[in-house]
C-alpha cells in the first residue's frame, strides 16, 4: 500500500500541477487569447501562432528553455531544453537575418525605384522610433534597452528581435510580442489616424500610374543599396545585406530555385524556429512586471506617432506637388509589408472605389523596411558593446 501511495505522490510531484503558479495561469490565458486572435481573427497568424504556442509551452514546462549545465571540467551534466537551442538563433541574430532574406525574395522594389520620393515617406515614419526612444529614457530604461524598445514603432518584428538580442536580451519577449501584436493590428490602429489627419479632398487624390522599371534597374538596385548603406553603417550588414540578397535572387531571374526556397520553405522553417523560441522567452517571471507594461505602452505610442508622421509628411508632399500625391500613402512608411500598403489602399477606396493606391503605397512601405533596418544599425553602432 505504501508503494502505491509513494508512486502516486511521486507522479503528482513530477506533474506540472505541483509547480504551476497563478502567474503561469495568467500567461497561459494570454497565450490562448493570442492564439484566438491569430486563428479566429487572422491577425498575423504565421508568427502569432508559434509565438503564442511558445508562450504556452514555457509556462507549462519552464525547463523547455533551460540552459545546459556543465561541470568544472566542461563535461555536460544536463542538456538544455529544446527551445533553448532554438533561441540561440535569436541570440546570435541568425533567424531575423534569414527572415529578411525571405522578405527580400518576396519584395518588389519597383514602386520605390519608380518613385524615389517614397524614401522620404519611409524616413518620415521613423519619427515614431525616435519618439519612443526618448520616451523610454524618460521612463527609466537604459540607452540600449530604450533603443531596442523604440524599434517597435517601425512595426518590424524581425528587426525588433535582432536589436533586442544585441542590446536588451532580457526584454526580447515583451518587445517581440508587442511588435508582432501591433503589426497584426495595423488595419485597426492606422485608419482612424489616417482619417483624422487628412481631408476628404486629400483622400480622393488619384495618383499617376508609375513608370515601368527596367530589369537592369531592378538588378542594380539591391547591389547599390547594399554598397552605400553598409559602407555608411556596417552594422546594418546582417539585415540590409540579407534583404538585398533575397531581392537579388528574385530580380536576377537566374536562381529561381534559391528564390523559391528563400521565400517559401526556408522562410517558413525559420518562422517556426523564431516564433516558438521568442514566445518561450515570455515566462511568467520575465513577462509579468511593470517594465512589460511600459514596453507595450511605448510600442503603441511609437507606432501611432510613426503612422501620423508619415501621413503628415504626405500632406506636405501633397502641397509641394500641387495636389498630385495622396497623403494616405504616407501611413505605409512603417515596415509592416505589405499590410500597411493594403490599409492605404483600403482607406482610399472607401472614398473613391476606383482609386488604386496599392502600388504607390508599396514605395514608402518597402522604404520603411530599409529605414527601420538603418535606424537599428545606427542604434547598434552607438550602443552596441
Amino acid at each position: 500500500m505504501d508503494y502505491i501511495i509513494n508512486t502516486f505522490q511521486g507522479l503528482i510531484n513530477d506533474s506540472g500541477f505541483s509547480s504551476i503558479t497563478y502567474k503561469n495561469v495568467i500567461m497561459i490565458f494570454v497565450s490562448c487569447v493570442l492564439l484566438y486572435l491569430a486563428i479566429k481573427k487572422d491577425y498575423e497568424p504565421l508568427l502569432l501562432v508559434p509565438i503564442a504556442f511558445g508562450m504556452l509551452l514555457v509556462n507549462l514546462f519552464p525547463d523547455i528553455m533551460a540552459k545546459p549545465v556543465y561541470d568544472a571540467s566542461g563535461e555536460l551534466l544536463t542538456p538544455g531544453g529544446l527551445l533553448h537551442y532554438f533561441y540561440l538563433g535569436d541570440e546570435y541574430g541568425i533567424w531575423p537575418s534569414l527572415i529578411f532574406l525571405g522578405v527580400g525574395a518576396m519584395t518588389d522594389f519597383g514602386p520605390l525605384i519608380a518613385n524615389p520620393s517614397s524614401l522620404l515617406l519611409g524616413a518620415a515614419a521613423q519619427v515614431g522610433i525616435f519618439a519612443a526612444y526618448f520616451g523610454a529614457i524618460l521612463l527609466g530604461f537604459e540607452d540600449g534597452a530604450a533603443a531596442a524598445i523604440s524599434i517597435i514603432g517601425g512595426a518590424d518584428g524581425p528587426t525588433s528581435i535582432f536589436l533586442a538580442s544585441k542590446l536588451a536580451p532580457e526584454y526580447m519577449g515583451p518587445i517581440a510580442v508587442a511588435a508582432y501584436s501591433y503589426m497584426s493590428l495595423v488595419p485597426i490602429i492606422q485608419p482612424p489616424i489616417m482619417r483624422l489627419l487628412t481631408t476628404e479632398k486629400e483622400r480622393t487624390v488619384r495618383m499617376k500610374q508609375l513608370r515601368q522599371v527596367s530589369k537592369t534597374e531592378r538588378i542594380v538596385f539591391p547591389i547599390i543599396v547594399t554598397i552605400i548603406v553598409v559602407l555608411i553603417l556596417p552594422t546594418t550588414a546582417p539585415l540590409v545585406g540579407m534583404l538585398m540578397l533575397g531581392n537579388l535572387f528574385r530580380e536576377s531571374g537566374v536562381v529561381r530555385q534559391l528564390t523559391d526556397v528563400a521565400s517559401n520553405a526556408l522562410m517558413y522553417i525559420i518562422v517556426i524556429l523564431l516564433g516558438t523560441s521568442v514566445g518561450a522567452t515570455t515566462s511568467a517571471e520575465a513577462f509579468l512586471n511593470f517594465a512589460t507594461l511600459k514596453i507595450v505602452f511605448l510600442g503603441l505610442i511609437a507606432f501611432m506617432i510613426g503612422t501620423a508622421s508619415g501621413v503628415l509628411f504626405g500632406k506636405i508632399m501633397y502641397k509641394v506637388s500641387g495636389g498630385k500625391i495622396n497623403p494616405l500613402i504616407g501611413s505605409a512608411g512603417v515596415s509592416a509589408v505589405p499590410m500597411a500598403a493594403r490599409v492605404s489602399q483600403k482607406v482610399g477606396a472607401e472614398y473613391d472605389r476606383g482609386n488604386f493606391l496599392l502600388m504607390h503605397a508599396m514605395g514608402p512601405n518597402v522604404a520603411g523596411v530599409i529605414g527601420t533596418a538603418v535606424v537599428a544599425g545606427t542604434f547598434l553602432a552607438i550602443f552596441g558593446k
